[in-house]
């Protein structure tokens, strides 16, 4: 598999932004559940969570928020980043057949120790915002690529 390498320090700009989408299916739910070993009713049982707060299944809030991980490590700042701090908060629940958005904007460089802090944003299809939060990251050194790995 080829990589091409990502956007390197030098070369971002604050305001600088990419996304990524995805419709959020019953199998993403099965497969996360499997994969983190969080089965909790509100996820995986429709009868139970017709009497929760949302009257139906909701998805696991790291589903969402996981799709800023191809938006930051495959786009801004994109393969070979390496992600140092994040922070998300939680705002409305996510849906089966819900469209998530998530977007990371460039909102500061620091310059001493070459990182980047990205704001994420993740809506759905309404517009309505499901998280929003930040990453620090380091991007790829320049010059970085499959060649010199």
């Amino acid at each position: 598999m080829e990589y091409e390498s990502g956007i390197p320090y030098e070369d971002l700009s604050i305001g600088q932004k990419a996304c990524f989408s995805k419709t959020i299916s019953e199998t993403d739910i099965y497969l996360f559940a499997g994969i983190s070993g969080d089965f909790n009713a509100m996820h995986l049982n429709e009868a139970y969570s017709r009497n929760g707060p949302f009257k139906t299944r909701i998805a696991h809030g790291f589903i969402p928020v996981s799709l800023c991980a191809p938006v930051v490590g495959m786009k801004l700042p994109g393969s070979g980043t390496i992600v140092i701090d994040h922070y998300v908060r939680y705002l409305r629940p996510t849906f089966i057949g819900d469209t998530i958005t998530a977007t990371a904007e460039v909102v500061e460089k620091i310059s001493e120790k070459r990182r980047v802090k990205l704001r994420l944003t993740l809506v759905n299809q309404n517009g309505d915002m499901v998280s929003d939060g930040w990453v620090q990251v380091v991007p790829p050194k320049k010059g970085l690529s499959q060649e010199n790995l």
